[in-house]
């Protein structure tokens, strides 16, 4: 395939202003970049008229639920989803039914992404047994089949000696830890935050506290272990602090990530009971939003990462407290990022390439994929003057537990190159 795209601005993570010009794409490479290109015979123009051509993302965070609770979303959907939003590689979550513990689980779901999916899918594996916190999963045999990242998400390593022990052994491997922080028995039932909002439900709330103690603990523990340990979704300030503190020190190696829906959203969105609000860690005061925010800006945050997580309508419709944790964020992350930050000049489009699809691949021990000559083409075009309504047409997801189902907001992806693939036009 040969495809020339015509009078685009491009981004990268490396500078605020864009470039101005044609980017050619030949036999999946990014063979030409500069003004006036002409065609080759046969090739595909696109006129882009000051849209942007950018790297495509990576979501280093995501619920596909399969295998064992398919009705929410498959491998199939949630790359298509993922597709949809502008997204070309994906790091599932081990916390399937039966959980990702073993070679076995892993390349099950290897081998339905290499079916199912027209983009790359990497997998994380559990750090113990069925997630239950008491012996080790099979970590070497995950490790050939080139697991890197070892997690319980959905739920904390409750005794730290096995945590620990983990760190020990699968360091010397080369994998790294992500961290789901939260004290259980602080928790409570995982509705919503401690505070003003549960007072007025009269739903007993989870403290912030639930998680910062978990952050402390799991950063020691990998500074004892020589670890890399990874703290997912944080969702509050002292949180947030707690790994900069950490950061500065300099002296154990720690990334960290914020989902959208944690800068975007407060308790307070959660209305009269909405479940579209209900996630955990819960969504938690507007402090700790604007602290989250400008921690990215900094860069205590080293990726952003939707944590997206399908329910059925059905689950989603119970009452607050009986309905489960989570909301898609897929095909709607890059669009509500541009809506509420880069179109308002909260940051700019370097931003959003470094933290949302450089970093996440560099975590993951893979080549960022900027729009450069000679480069593989895995770039997207992104229309800042169109709009996007995430109406049940528009989602490719099978679930839509989303707050902005049916809502409409500025921008819109209107192309995904994947190497000679096109994989979206709009």
């Amino acid at each position: 395939m040969s495809l020339l795209i015509r009078n685009a601005r491009i981004a990268s993570e490396d500078s605020a202003t864009l470039r101005e010009g044609d980017v050619l794409v030949e036999g999946g490479i990014i063979r030409s970049i500069g003004k006036g290109l002409s065609a080759p015979e046969g090739a595909k123009v696109i006129e882009a008229n000051g849209r942007l051509v950018m790297p495509a993302m990576f979501d280093a965070h995501v619920h596909f639920r399969e295998p064992g609770q398919e009705a929410k979303e498959t491998i199939a959907t949630g790359t298509e989803a993922a597709i949809n939003g502008g997204i070309t590689g994906i790091v599932m979550m081990p916390n399937t039914k039966p959980a990702i513990d073993s070679a076995p689980v892993v390349r099950m779901v290897l081998d339905s992404a290499a079916k199912n999916s027209r983009i790359p899918v990497y997998t994380s594996g559990c750090i113990t047994k069925d997630r239950a916190g008491k012996e080790l999963a099979g970590i070497d045999g995950m490790r050939g089949l080139g697991v890197k990242m070892l997690t319980d998400d959905g739920d904390s390593v409750a005794d730290p000696a096995v945590l620990l022990r983990a760190m020990q052994y699968a360091s010397e491997f080369g994998m790294f830890f992500a961290s789901h922080c939260e004290v259980p028995e602080l928790a409570g039932p995982r509705a919503l935050n401690e505070g003003v909002v549960s007072y007025r439900l009269g739903i007993k709330g989870t403290p912030a506290a639930a998680e910062e103690i978990i952050i402390d603990r799991d950063i020691r523990l990998a500074h004892a272990a020589g670890a890399h340990i990874h703290i997912q979704h944080v969702s509050s300030k002292i949180g947030m602090e707690t790994i900069r503190w950490w950061k500065q020190r300099g002296d154990v190696k720690v990334t960290a990530e914020v989902a959208p829906h944690h800068l975007l959203f407060t308790e307070e969105d959660i209305g009269d009971f909405d479940t579209h609000y209900k996630m955990n860690p819960p969504l938690r005061t507007k402090a700790d939003t604007e602290a989250l925010l400008q921690g990215l800006i900094e860069g205590v945050f080293d990726l952003i990462a939707t944590d997206h997580a399908p329910h059925t309508p059905f689950e989603k419709s119970q009452d607050f407290v009986s309905a489960p944790n989570g909301i898609t964020g897929l095909e709607t992350a890059l669009v509500s990022l541009y809506h509420y930050f880069v179109a308002t000049g909260k940051f700019g489009w370097d931003l959003v390439v470094k933290r949302y699809s450089a970093e996440p691949r560099r975590m993951m021990g893979l080549e960022p994929v900027p729009v450069e000559e000679g480069r593989p083409a895995d770039l997207i075009l992104f229309d800042t003057e169109a709009e996007t309504t995430f109406s049940l047409d528009f989602m490719k997801s099978k679930s839509r537990n989303t707050p902005f189902f049916d809502k409409t907001l500025k921008g819109r992806v209107d192309l995904v190159v994947l190497g000679d693939q096109i994989l979206l036009e709009r």
